[in-house]
């Protein structure tokens, strides 16, 4: 979805939001926006981690017998 809105779409957004929130507000916004980016990787890496976690792997042995 985003590879298609190119540099012209996300400088259009840019100004959208501006008017919306104005100048006073960005950093604030910007702010919260990398705070959800980051719980959401970190959270996205524990799950992951969990998984490999959970994975047993089958002896050598065990695998040939069928």
């Amino acid at each position: 979805m985003l590879q298609n809105i190119g540099f012209p779409g996300l400088l259009m957004i840019l100004v959208v939001v501006l008017i919306i929130f104005g100048p006073s507000k960005l950093p604030e916004l910007g702010r919260a926006v990398g705070r959800t980016l980051h719980e959401f990787k970190s959270s996205a890496k524990e799950l992951v981690s969990d998984s490999k976690d959970d994975v047993v792997e089958m002896p050598k042995e065990a695998a040939g017998k069928g």
